[in-house]
């Protein structure tokens, strides 16, 4: 079968798009006027639009395409599975090979005693579990008491009630009743937005330690347990100082309450180890998996679950549970894919070639007069959007004004390149080579020189007071 390669006129497609897809996290009437851009096709980390623009994508999609695109080994996996066994549950004490195949496969690769796994379908349904689970857990442990999860603002979990509640982004919370109860957060480890004249070592310490102050404060036998991204990704890659995790992990082992890493972003090679837990050196009860676990291509996610925490679980009937939970196709897709990064030393080709590389290439765009800092972890990045390096001021403009400005130019130089209020992020496929970083570093530098000068020109160039 020929890849489609004819498609209407573009305007067509984007009125048809208008007329009846509602789009996530977007103002749709606004999008409607503008028209969404239009992907067609893909291959290893570039796009191609409807009008034939080639398109660097930083993002690796949303932040999952972990392989790149094009991948035609997927593709079979997931046909031979279709025509094999397209589909059956896990309910009603039955269960089929790809999800046999990939638990077993996902326990040899996970850290510790992660020797567990929960399939669900997405990361937000994984973090639902979660949510459940922990609760679970010490209602057996004859604790029901212990409901309250805590968590840190500006952290994402996912979007549906559960796990938005989970997250810390106080825009969603405005909109559909969240947080449910006894979810509980505290301050982000982000020195360079909030550390003012602290080190960073003294601020990632004093953060750490607010998780500490409110298990005091809601009550040692009401905290069930504690979630948290290794590296804050939607958030704005958000780094923690190094201080900050071994602070965490010790508070979590002397108060006794479950660690949740979620790795849906950091997992599966993001930050040069398989799990971003062993980047960060700590030992998780429950870990949050998705995205990456089949590059994109097939939606799955889960939870990885330590021997005590399913031992536990599994004494009763747990009462929770999705449709697609270990679904086939998704499984098998998923199992070739972790079959391709271990065969093709992806982890180890993203920790000694690719990481390093970028990382020399994307600190060096501290010397332009729009970044304050780069941070980076393997292959996720940021930076900060600043009027004034030297003293770590915001814009007087709202909050994500000047990025957004900065993302539009990287769009119109064929680069994905996110904001994040007025941080830039990238996260691209661990695949990227280093030619193709050069070209990376050479679109985000030649948004950044289009941005500054459209900032002096319309007086955004404004630190606020």
């Amino acid at each position: 079968m020929n890849q489609i390669t004819n498609h209407l006129p573009t305007a067509e497609l984007q009125a048809l798009d208008a007329a009846h897809h509602m789009h996530p996290f977007t103002s749709n009437s606004e999008l409607s006027e503008k028209g969404a851009r239009v992907i067609t096709r893909a291959d290893g980390v570039t796009l191609t639009d409807s009008e034939g623009n080639q398109i660097l994508d930083a993002m690796a999609g949303l932040w999952c395409v972990n392989i790149g695109y094009g991948r035609d080994e997927l593709a079979e996996a997931a046909a031979r599975q279709m025509r094999e066994l397209p589909y059956y549950n896990t309910f009603f004490q039955t269960t089929h090979v790809p999800a046999i195949a990939l638990a077993n496969k996902l326990a040899e690769l996970a850290p510790g005693d992660l020797n567990h796994v929960f399939f669900a379908g997405s990361g937000s349904e994984a973090n639902d579990t979660n949510l459940r689970m922990v609760r679970q857990y010490w209602n057996l442990k004859g604790k029901p008491e212990k409901s309250v999860i805590i968590s840190r603002w500006n952290a994402y979990h996912g979007s549906s009630v559960g796990s938005g509640s989970l997250g810390g982004m106080k825009g969603m919370h405005a909109q559909g009743g969240m947080p449910i109860p006894d979810i509980h957060h505290i301050d982000q480890p982000d020195w360079w937005s909030e550390g003012g004249d602290m080190s960073p070592e003294d601020f990632g310490l004093e953060r750490a330690q607010q998780l500490e102050e409110a298990i005091l404060e809601l009550g040692e036998d009401r905290v069930a347990a504690f979630i948290a991204e290794p590296v804050q990704g939607a958030g704005g890659v958000i780094i923690a100082p190094d201080t900050y995790w071994p602070e965490i992990q010790r508070i979590c082992d002397k108060y006794e309450i479950l660690l949740i890493a979620d790795e849906v972003i950091c997992g599966f090679g993001r930050t040069g180890n398989w799990f971003g837990s062993q980047t960060m050196n700590i030992r998780p009860d429950i870990m949050t998996i998705a995205k990456g676990l089949s590059s994109g291509y097939a939606p799955i996610g889960g939870s990885m679950v330590s021997d005590e925490v399913a031992s536990v679980i599994g004494s009763d009937e747990f009462n929770h549970g999705y449709t697609y939970s270990g679904h086939p196709v998704a499984c098998a897709v998923a199992l070739e894919n972790l079959r391709i990064m271990e065969e093709e030393n992806v982890v180890g080709y993203v920790r000694d070639v690719a990481a390093p590389y970028l990382k020399e290439k994307w600190e060096s765009l501290t010397d332009h007069p729009l970044v304050g800092e780069a941070k980076i972890s393997g292959m996720m990045a940021s930076i900060a959007l600043t009027p004034s390096e030297n003293t770590r001021a915001k814009f007087a403009s709202d909050a994500g004004t000047v990025g957004y400005i900065c993302r539009e130019f990287c769009f119109g130089n064929n680069l994905i390149m996110r904001h994040v209020g007025d941080r830039m992020v990238i996260s691209p496929p661990l695949v990227l080579t280093t030619d193709e970083i050069d070209t990376l570093i050479e679109r985000a530098r030649k948004s950044l020189d289009q941005c500054y000068a459209k900032l002096k020109e319309d007086g955004l160039l404004v630190a606020a007071f």
